[in-house]
């Protein structure tokens, strides 16, 4: 499931939205949610009908997601989801640490992360606390509202940056490492940890304007998602 950051969800409301947008999105959320596997073939007849859409935008919407890094384009063999490893999933979560602590920081110290940033932080973290994360009691499957909200949480932290390219890197970035957390979850692993006290001492130190604790808290919050993951993909 995938988040925008709230700019652009600002300025979506009034742009219109292409089919090729649409589809991009559709396939993009089944990327990372592991309903189409990493490596498997994306053949344009069969996308055609599990999205009861034309080639045409088909294809531009695969070639898209070949931008970001979720397809595989290649010549005269066509498209497939971008497999998974564990290089990758480091490269991604240390590359992710950089981008957002620098955007973080940035939120902090700019008057742009002011007390209606603050304000915006604390409600995201309430609706996400009010959300259990998963489906029943004991339960591996994921909610999906509180992966949305989850998602927002975190666009959230860095909405105050003064800086929307370092949002943009930070929400495909974002979505690469949710790719990565959602194809472990069914080993159960984010049942060990208590992901929202995390999430409460990041919100503490933001509030109390404390911006090496906060970025050091991030830090450590990727990282520990991180060595969850690799402990289940290994």
């Amino acid at each position: 499931m995938t988040t925008t950051p709230p700019a652009e969800r600002a300025s979506a409301r009034t742009a219109p939205r292409t089919m090729a947008s649409m589809l991009a999105d559709s396939i993009r959320s089944d990327i990372i949610a592991g309903t189409l596997a990493p490596q498997s073939k994306l053949r344009l007849k069969d996308l055609a009908v599990r999205y009861d859409a034309g080639v045409i935008p088909l294809r531009e919407a695969l070639s898209r997601l070949a931008m970001t890094g979720f397809v595989k384009a290649e010549d005269q063999r066509g498209f497939s989801v971008t497999g998974v490893s564990l290089q990758e999933l480091l490269d991604i979560t240390e590359t992710r640490k950089r981008i957002e602590t620098d955007a973080l920081r940035n939120a902090i110290a700019n008057a742009n992360g002011g007390i209606d940033w603050e304000s915006q932080v604390l409600s995201s973290y309430y609706r996400l606390s009010q959300l259990p994360m998963f489906l029943g009691e004991g339960s591996d499957t994921l909610n999906p509202d509180w992966e949305e909200e989850h998602g927002q949480f975190h666009a959230t932290l860095l909405s105050g940056c003064t800086s929307s390219w370092l949002q943009r890197f930070a929400h495909m970035l974002r979505d690469q490492g949710t790719r990565y957390r959602l194809l472990s979850l069914c080993k159960g692993h984010e049942h060990c940890r208590d992901v929202m006290a995390e999430h409460k001492r990041i919100l503490d130190a933001i509030l109390a304007r404390d911006t090496e604790r906060a970025c050091q808290l991030l830090e450590q919050h990727l990282d520990e998602t991180m060595r969850l993951v690799l402990k289940q993909i290994a």
